[in-house]
């Protein structure tokens, strides 16, 4: 099937819950990956109002905040995700030991640090569960790069990526949330990434 992905994007791209309803009704393997940070839970309920047993993918760094850690935990059970955790193949504890702390992300280390904790989890994740849909919380507002994206294209490994948010404000996303009685979790923080308008390099390379 063939998919013209132009229409889709001008029909669709604007329209979040009709655009995850055509996402989840390709008949195709779907995931959606998440990191729990501010307004996650708007993905979460559009994704699992259409699939509930729809498989969430999470690439735990081990870096989290408590916060975080209790947020996680608090949607999974409210929403009754089947979420899937990708875990880097040592501990932070085992990595700290050997390396230190978190480098700065003017160190050139901290490419190496990216890709261990963050960029080698998915890549593991998506040869394991091989999805054909992937569903991503990605907003335009949050990078430069991200505002030059579509709602609905297509990786260089042929994976169908699909960011149903990607042209909602905060605004629209704290809207969602209200309405539909969801928390929220403003204490986050992404060592591979640390300044909010910076890219990790995951979306830039999947």
């Amino acid at each position: 099937m063939t998919l013209d992905l132009d229409t889709i994007n001008r029909d669709l791209g604007h329209d979040p819950k009709a655009l995850t309803e055509w996402a989840l009704g390709l008949g195709k393997h779907a995931i959606c990956t998440t990191n729990f940070r501010p307004f996650e839970a708007v993905i979460l309920h559009l994704v699992t109002q259409v699939q509930p047993d729809i498989q969430v993918v999470w690439m735990d760094n081990g870096y989290n905040t408590p916060a975080t850690y209790q947020f996680a935990d608090d949607i999974t059970k409210r929403l009754n995700l089947n979420l899937i955790t990708y875990l880097p193949r040592r501990s932070r504890a085992h990595r700290e030991a050997v390396e230190g702390l978190v480098p700065d992300i003017e160190d050139p280390r901290h490419t190496a640090f990216t890709q261990e904790v963050k960029l080698e989890p998915f890549e593991r994740a998506l040869r394991e569960m091989q999805p054909d849909v992937w569903i991503t919380a990605l907003r335009a507002e949050d990078t430069p790069e991200r505002s030059r994206m579509q709602p609905v294209s297509r990786n260089a490994d042929g994976l169908l990526k699909v960011a149903p948010v990607l042209h909602w404000t905060a605004r629209e996303m704290y809207q969602y949330l209200q309405a539909h009685d969801l928390p929220n979790n403003f204490d986050y923080f992404d060592p591979t990434k640390v300044e909010d308008k910076r890219e990790c390099g995951l979306h830039l390379q999947h």
